[in-house]
């Protein structure tokens, strides 16, 4: 089990069996403000998807292969926090995120991403880090820009999403680069 402790408030951790049905809540609860997202949401419809994503998350750490953490403020799984695409020859993965919708612009993510990138460039031994999403995704862009993740890219229409090919944006984080910071 992962624990990462943000402060007071603010913790990540492993999600475990008997989070399916706070988790499934927080999901449920932010369909309208996650779609325009986050593709799983549509596929995410009862708490048994939520158990299988749980169960997978804790065969993925196992394998060494990705790394999903509960977003947890005051005891309540707010968000998700992941670490996927791990290559351990690279030694690079991506990021992803999200939060509810009530707990948005409060600096929480942000908060968040800064012990996790902490996390993965010291335990893991990460070199990159990368953040990918829609041109259109504005709040990703301004979270990639304030944790100093550069443009590496546009890949034209490379995304399947709602029916249409969408634009991917890359941005990469270096290791060295986060400890100049």
């Amino acid at each position: 089990m992962v624990s990462i402790l943000i402060d007071d408030n603010l913790l990540l951790r492993s999600f475990q069996p008997d989070d399916a049905t706070e988790l499934f809540r927080a999901v449920d609860e932010s369909r309208t403000h996650l779609r325009p997202w986050l593709r799983w949401v549509d596929a995410t419809t009862k708490q048994e998807h939520i158990q299988q994503f749980i169960h997978r998350t804790l065969q993925q750490l196992h394998n060494q292969e990705a790394l999903e953490l509960g977003l947890v403020h005051n005891r309540r799984i707010i968000g998700g926090i992941g670490m996927h695409e791990w290559d351990h020859m690279l030694k690079k993965a991506q990021l992803g995120y999200w939060v509810r919708k009530e707990y948005e612009g409060q600096g929480v993510v942000n908060r968040a991403l800064v012990r996790f990138i902490d996390f993965l460039f010291a335990k893991p031994g990460l070199n990159k880090i990368e953040i990918h999403f829609m041109p259109t995704n504005t709040r990703s862009a301004a979270v990639a820009n304030r944790l100093g993740f550069k443009i590496e890219g546009v890949i034209r229409q490379s995304y399947f999403f709602n029916g249409r090919l969408e634009d991917l944006v890359i941005t990469g984080l270096l290791k060295d680069e986060w400890k100049k910071a």
